[in-house]
């Protein structure tokens, strides 16, 4: 199967033939999967070098001329190395403008910390404005970034990751699938976290939901889970722990509730390794998350 990342420069460059509004801008990360698109559109298909803050700032620039700029490199590059560009050229100016990352959490081990980032969304909730899509399947990553490259001239981060589930389901750009029924609590699987949630609560009596927009966070759909399976609610995300136990904890604001949030601890994991064991270190496989859920519901 190919990876999110496979289908990114094959979608936007059709998206480039399309719609003349789109512009691709690109920190050379990525260049060469637009080396066709580039001898089509080569005013629309702009790589900067290895200058992040140009790469986030060209970009405001273009959407201020009125175009859609699609910008992408790795999420440290992306999001944490530019983010004074991110709240001021984008966000201040109200540019919008899409940014799609790759490497996610910790999706090349062997590039080290610095191509890790595991706080991008944290960081981009310190914004205003942001719609978040964190695709859990290529199919997903394909829907996604055509409904972030079409969504008007807001401003839109795409999380792409070479970890996926096995089968896409039908996303929409908007809120909560409901993927499994029960009575006695309700765990919320986002992105490519669902296989693993699926394998994990196989055979327990809980409401999986299924999130890939994770902004806005889809609080009437977390609220109709839990008027059937209570109000113990568990997150699991792909990225920094808790980063959205306080969405939960406002969706869920009068009523009495639990909120437990799982993802990538703070701790930094100094070896290499591969993605699977950093899953695993940071309890995000599907036996560590059963003994975290099991032990929070019986905790009630």
């Amino acid at each position: 199967m190919d990876t999110m990342r496979d289908r990114f420069a094959p979608v936007v460059s059709r998206l480039l033939d399309e719609d003349p509004r789109v512009a691709v801008v690109l920190a050379e990360i990525g260049n060469d999967g637009f080396a066709e698109a580039q001898r089509r559109h080569p005013d629309r298909v702009i790589n900067v070098g290895i200058r992040e803050q140009l790469l986030v700032g060209a970009a405001a620039g273009l959407a201020l001329t009125g175009l859609r700029p699609v910008v992408h490199t790795f999420a440290s590059f992306l999001v944490e190395r530019p983010f004074e560009q991110v709240k001021l050229d984008l966000g201040h100016q109200d540019a919008g403008a899409v940014l799609v990352s790759a490497a996610a959490s910790f999706d090349w081990p062997a590039g080290g910390y610095t191509h890790m980032a595991p706080g991008d969304v944290a960081l981009l909730d310190t914004l205003d404005g942001w719609a978040v899509h964190v695709p859990g399947h290529p199919d997903e990553a394909e829907t996604l970034l055509r409904h972030a490259v079409a969504a008007g001239d807001d401003k839109v981060y795409v999380r792409l990751s070479v970890q996926a589930n096995a089968v896409a389901r039908p996303v929409d750009g908007q809120g909560f699938l409901t993927v499994r029924e029960g009575r006695s609590g309700v765990v919320l699987a986002v992105g490519p976290m669902l296989d693993a949630v699926l394998e994990a609560t196989d055979g327990l009596d809980v409401t999986v939901l299924y999130g890939t927009t994770v902004r806005p966070f889809d609080a009437a759909a977390l609220r109709r889970a839990t008027e059937r399976a209570g109000t113990d609610v568990v997150l699991v995300e792909p990225y920094l722990a808790g980063t959205s136990t306080a969405a939960a904890n406002d969706a869920l604001s009068d009523v009495p509730h639990r909120v437990l949030g799982l993802g990538v601890g703070r701790r930094e994991l100094r070896r290499y390794g591969r993605v699977e064991e950093h899953a695993t270190a940071h309890g995000l496989d599907a036996r560590s998350l059963r003994a975290s859920v099991t032990r929070f519901l019986s905790g009630r």
